[in-house]
């Protein structure tokens, strides 16, 4: 298991914001599906040492797959380090996901790396899926919306 992909874009919005969006369940549900799927958040303890179980379900299908892992690192609005782990044991292996956020005079950059991708997933299509992700991110993000 070599795949690996990194990701790096900067987001008009500030960090707390972004990080919000990692760290909150009914958020991330929004954004981290590819087009075309949709997520449920079935746990979510967003703390070092805290878990997370979600499912991804093919909306064309109806077919799922669900994941989970634990927050090996958090620091607020700067960094999140966490393990994925497929179901399916056709996904073996752990998945290693690194989110950094730095403040900058645009907004925020963030960096991503997933390491461990299981063999049976090409890395161009997990880095196509990411990229579909993070567009979702910067429109749940991006825009400023007052309440009234």
């Amino acid at each position: 298991m070599s795949n690996n992909v990194s990701l790096h874009r900067v987001l008009k919005a500030s960090p707390e914001k972004v990080y919000r969006a990692f760290t909150e369940a009914t958020a991330i549900a929004s954004w981290l599906p590819p087009y075309g799927f949709l997520c449920t958040v079935h746990e979510m303890d967003a703390k070092t040492g805290g878990t997370y179980r979600m499912s991804f379900q093919n909306f064309s299908t109806g077919n799922s797959h669900s994941f989970g892992g634990a927050y090996l690192e958090l620091k607020p609005n700067e960094f999140l380090k966490y393990t994925d782990k497929f179901d399916d044991p056709n996904l073996p292996g752990e998945m290693i996901t690194t989110v950094s956020l730095r403040n900058t005079i645009a907004g925020t950059e963030i960096k991503i790396t997933q390491e461990g991708i299981p063999d049976a997933i090409p890395a161009e299509m997990c880095y196509l899926g990411w990229q579909e992700s993070l567009e979702k991110l910067a429109k749940l993000v991006e825009p400023e919306i007052p309440d009234a």
